[in-house]
């Protein structure tokens, strides 16, 4: 989703709009996830879902956001290092692609997978991000 919003807005936004507007996105559809799913699995007769059910739903879904720390961190050097605000965004969809690659590896090396099916599982959640760095440049051609 970061990458997503990344494209999305990098050549729109100003560096602290962007920044802003991916924290807030992410914990808004966590928040969104996490109620849907409490609700359609946890609600039964009537009742609603434990406090520690609730708790422990939300810590398990976290990581939903986390995972925007590490483009987050990049957006935000590249620009105190002198980059422009797009440039910076193009700096943190890198960072995005490239983590979207190492947990596309970690998931399959995690599951057991190597050889073609290890470089197929890591390639895909690679290509998902080169379509978010092409959906940007199509964005950017268009202002």
């Amino acid at each position: 989703m970061t990458a997503a919003i990344i494209a999305a807005g990098g050549n729109q936004l100003g560096t602290s709009a962007l920044a802003v507007t991916i924290v807030v996105t992410l914990v808004v559809y966590w928040l969104a996830e996490e109620y849907a799913e409490l609700l359609g699995e946890h609600t039964r007769a009537g009742q609603l879902p434990s406090t520690d059910v609730v708790r422990s739903s939300l810590a398990a879904a976290w990581p939903m956001v986390t995972a925007s720390f590490l483009p987050l961190a990049a957006l935000l050097t590249a620009r105190l290092l002198g980059a422009s605000s797009v440039n910076a965004a193009w700096f943190a969809l890198g960072t995005a692609v490239i983590l979207l690659v190492c947990h596309g590896y970690g998931a399959a090396r995690a599951a057991g997978l190597s050889g073609i099916r290890l470089v197929t599982v890591s390639g895909t959640a690679g290509l998902l991000g080169v379509v978010m760095v092409l959906l940007k440049g199509l964005l950017q051609h268009h202002h």
